[in-house]
């Protein structure tokens, strides 16, 4: 599905407003950030992106595991923006819960899941240790007989990695151990972007799509795009803070970057 195709897809990150249940909601209703979520979706598409991923950062503090009334919510609204948008790629990321997102992304139609920290390998953060869930995902979606793809962030640059993998050998081992479809990959700056990929696509080749984890904005994503299968953007149109709702200028002016790669050939 995002493998070879002749341009590279543009996502944008979309954070709900705090569902009820969580620790920041203060009396919004689920149909209120429905209708929130379903503006913002709006506006990405005028804007010409050809997809969004849903996460529940306003949801936040978190544990790995998703609360049981998050996957409800979650699994509603994903599917009433499926059904609103359905040209629209969808993907979904829930806490940091492959599991639930994948159940989420079933009961949506979804087209993919990102899991964002803990597909492989064990990290350490604000609420505690993350362990690897490919085992169990991998036997949930043979339980499912799902078709929804499982991207695989190959490492969360927030987050201190126990093991000390390289970027390289955890792709390798996230594919053809852990048998994840897609990966996401990404630096803390440009240059560093462009060299993670070039170095995984020697050690993992070419048919696995890999996407920009993040680091893009408006001046450097039509370069890095002639690298990366697509490009998932989140602070850079949220003003810095991925709190925040998309802000629809930045939108534009990220899209216009995107649009002078479109048509182009890779690099790679």
């Amino acid at each position: 599905m995002f493998r070879g195709k002749k341009n590279p897809l543009a996502l944008a990150m979309i954070q709900p407003e705090p569902m009820p249940g969580s620790y920041r909601n203060q009396g919004m209703t689920f149909d209120k950030v429905l209708d929130l979520s379903i503006k913002e979706v709006q506006m990405l598409k005028d804007n010409g992106f050809d997809g969004y991923i849903i996460q529940n950062r306003n949801d936040h503090p978190v544990k790995q595991k998703a609360n049981i009334e998050t996957i409800a919510f979650y699994s509603v609204l994903a599917r009433k923006l499926n059904e609103e948008f359905p040209d629209m790629v969808q993907g979904i990321l829930i806490n940091w819960d492959g599991l639930a997102s994948l159940a989420v992304a079933e009961a949506a139609g979804s087209d993919f899941i990102r899991v964002e920290h803990t597909y492989t390998g064990v990290e350490v953060g604000y609420a505690g240790m993350l362990e690897a869930e490919c085992v169990d995902l991998c036997y949930l979606r043979k339980r499912l007989n799902s078709k929804i793809m499982v991207f695989a962030d190959i490492q969360e640059i927030h987050y201190e990695q126990i093991g000390g993998k390289s970027i390289v050998e955890n792709a390798w081992d996230t594919v053809q151990n852990a048998f994840a479809d897609g990966l996401f990959l990404g630096g803390r700056n440009k240059d560093e972007s462009i060299q993670y990929i070039k170095d995984v696509r020697k050690r993992i080749g070419d048919e696995i799509p890999i996407f920009l984890s993040g680091g893009s904005n408006g001046d450097n994503v039509t370069e890095l795009l002639s690298y990366y299968d697509g490009v998932s953007v989140g602070t850079w149109v949220k003003n810095g803070n991925m709190k925040n709702p998309i802000d629809s200028e930045k939108a534009k002016i990220f899209m216009d970057g995107v649009r002078a790669t479109k048509n182009k050939k890779q690099i790679i």
